[in-house]
C-alpha cells in the first residue's frame, strides 16, 4: 500500500512592513478639529499615526513592506508564486492593487486583492495557507495594505482620530516541521451588521456624485460603541475558538498580536480571555488604526524586537468593517 502524503503546512519565511514618513500627532489634530490629546489618549490608547505624502498610492507600501519580507525570508521576489493583498484602499477600482505590485516589483505571479477590512490580513493569510499546504504555490506573499487617510473625513472628530496609513507582509512557505506553521485559521462574518460601520457612497448602490462627494459619502462612517461591543465578544471568542481547536491555553500562547483597533478593544479582550496584556504586542499608539495592515505591522515590529523566537506559539485576531473577524494560531 503507497502511504498517503501529509499536506504541506506552511510557515512564516520572513516578515516586513513600510510605513510613510510623514506623523500626524495628537497635537496636530487639535488644530484641525475640536478634540484634545488627552481625550484622544483616553478612548483610544493613540498618540499619532503615518499618513502617506501625496504622489505615492497603496501599492507603493505594499512592494515595499513585500521586498522586506522577501529579504528577512533571503528570498528574491522572483520566486514568489503568488501575492494576496488584503486592502480596501486599492490604488485603482480596477484593476487590483496586486498586479500593481507584481509590475512594481518586476515579477511574474498570480496576484488578487480580498477586502475584508481590518480582518484582512487574516483572511488573506488562511488563503495563503490554504495555497501553499495544497502544493499550488509555493511561496506566497499574502500582504494587508492601506491608505486610510484618503477615506477619512478629516472634520469627523469621532473618526478621523483613529486611522493612520501603512503596510506589512510576510512570506508563506512550506515546511514538514511540527512544531512550526500556521496551525490553524477561523473566520467569521456578520453582514447583518453592516450598517455599524461602512463607507456609504461609491458604489452602486449610491454612485458618485456631486452630493455624495458634499456630503463626504466616500469616507468611513462608523458607530464607534456598537463596534467596540462586537469587537470585544466576537475576538474573545474567536480567540478562544482558536487555542481550543488546538488544545491550548492562554498560558500556552507566547504572543497575541491583534488588530490595533483601539487600546480600549484589546483590554476588554485581554480581560474576557482572563491574560495579562503584557501577552499583547501593543503598538497603536505610534500608528493608529491601519486596518490590515495592523497584525502585519505589529508582527514585523515584535519579531525586529526580539519578542519572538523560533517555535514560539501566536494568536492572531481581529475585526472589522462586514462585520468580518477571524482568528489563527502560528507557531513561528
Amino acid at each position: 500500500m503507497t502511504a498517503k502524503l501529509r499536506p504541506a503546512r506552511s510557515r512564516i519565511l520572513g516578515t516586513g512592513m513600510s510605513v510613510p514618513e510623514q506623523v500626524r500627532t495628537n497635537a496636530d489634530l487639535e488644530k484641525m478639529v475640536e478634540t484634545s490629546d488627552a481625550w484622544i489618549r483616553e478612548r483610544s490608547g493613540i498618540e499619532e499615526r503615518r499618513i502617506l505624502e501625496p504622489g505615492r498610492v497603496t501599492s507603493d507600501l505594499a512592494t515595499a513592506a513585500v521586498r522586506a519580507a522577501c529579504t528577512r525570508a533571503e528570498l528574491d521576489p522572483a520566486e514568489l508564486d503568488c501575492l494576496i493583498v488584503a486592502t480596501i484602499t486599492p490604488d485603482l477600482l480596477l484593476p487590483s492593487c496586486a498586479v500593481i505590485v507584481q509590475h512594481k516589483l518586476g515579477i511574474k505571479a498570480a496576484a488578487f486583492d480580498i477586502a475584508a477590512a481590518c480582518a484582512g490580513f487574516v483572511y488573506a493569510l488562511s488563503i495563503g495557507d490554504a495555497f501553499v499546504a495544497s502544493g499550488q504555490f509555493k511561496r506566497v506573499a499574502v500582504v494587508g495594505v492601506e491608505v486610510l487617510s484618503r477615506i477619512t473625513d478629516w472634520t469627523d472628530r469621532n473618526t478621523c482620530v483613529l486611522f493612520g496609513d501603512g503596510a506589512g507582509a510576510v512570506i508563506l512557505g512550506p515546511t514538514d516541521d511540527p512544531e512550526r506553521g500556521v496551525i490553524s485559521t477561523h473566520l467569521y462574518s456578520d453582514g447583518s451588521t453592516m450598517p455599524i460601520l461602512n463607507i456609504p457612497a461609491g458604489g452602486n448602490a449610491l454612485p458618485t456624485s456631486a452630493a455624495t462627494i458634499e456630503q463626504h459619502g466616500h469616507c468611513i462612517k462608523m458607530n464607534g460603541r456598537a463596534v467596540y461591543k462586537h469587537a470585544v465578544r466576537n475576538l474573545a471568542e474567536c480567540s478562544r475558538v482558536a487555542m481550543e481547536s488546538n488544545g491550548l491555553t492562554v498560558a500556552d500562547i507566547d504572543l497575541v498580536v491583534a488588530h490595533q483597533a483601539n487600546l480600549r478593544i484589546v483590554e476588554g479582550v485581554a480581560q474576557r480571555l482572563g491574560a495579562p496584556m503584557s501577552a499583547f504586542h501593543i503598538n497603536i499608539q505610534k500608528y493608529g488604526n491601519t486596518s490590515s495592515a495592523s497584525i502585519p505591522i505589529a508582527l514585523d515590529e515584535a519579531v525586529r524586537e526580539g519578542k519572538i523566537k523560533p517555535k514560539d506559539t501566536l494568536l492572531f485576531c481581529a475585526l472589522g468593517a462586514g462585520l468580518s473577524w477571524g482568528s489563527a494560531i502560528v507557531r513561528f
